[in-house]
């Protein structure tokens, strides 16, 4: 099992990297709906992983336009932000309605995935770098977690519980 694991880890992670060249502005990109996506199919630990992992491959291929110092601590939350995600829509589905787990969610890691994320940088790019940046990485993340609860949604029910044996 944990071949199987490892496998669909790296394909999301090449997922990611693929998304990681679509930029919005800057070093804003699509790297995070595979991590997203991973994070509700194989569970925290994983897509905390790709979330680290994918956006480190982003700054790698893009230069780290930001610096190293910056981008590790963006890894860093990024590896947060998924591990949360996944938890709070594991929690609430089993105690909500999909729709109200989705949103929740949805909202809190766009929160944190937004201006959380740029007020922690903050103090090395600059206070207005970080508000300047916070509008278009919220509507981004927003966007990513949307389209992720989209795809996880849309696959067949015997991939889901295919892939509940596999987070165990």
């Amino acid at each position: 099992m944990k071949n199987k694991k490892l496998a669909f880890m790296a394909l999301f992670i090449a997922f990611s990297f693929i998304g990681g060249n679509i930029k919005i502005m800057g070093t804003v990109a699509f790297d995070s709906m595979p991590a997203f996506l991973g994070s509700l199919v194989l569970g925290p630990m994983y897509g905390a992983v790709i979330g680290a992992v994918g956006h480190l491959l982003d700054a790698v291929t893009s230069g780290f336009p930001l610096t190293l110092p910056v981008h590790v601590i963006i890894m860093i939350c990024m590896a947060g932000v998924m591990y949360i995600f996944s938890l709070t829509q594991s929690f609430l589905e089993q105690r909500t309605s999909f729709g109200i787990a989705n949103m929740a969610a949805l909202t809190i890691a766009a929160i944190l995935n937004g201006p959380v994320e740029c007020l922690l940088v903050s103090p090395i790019i600059g206070l207005g770098a970080a508000i300047g940046t916070m509008p278009v990485l919220t509507l981004v993340s927003i966007i990513n977690i949307f389209l992720a609860q989209v795809v996880y949604r849309a696959l067949p029910k015997f991939i889901k519980e295919y892939h509940k044996e596999i987070k165990n």
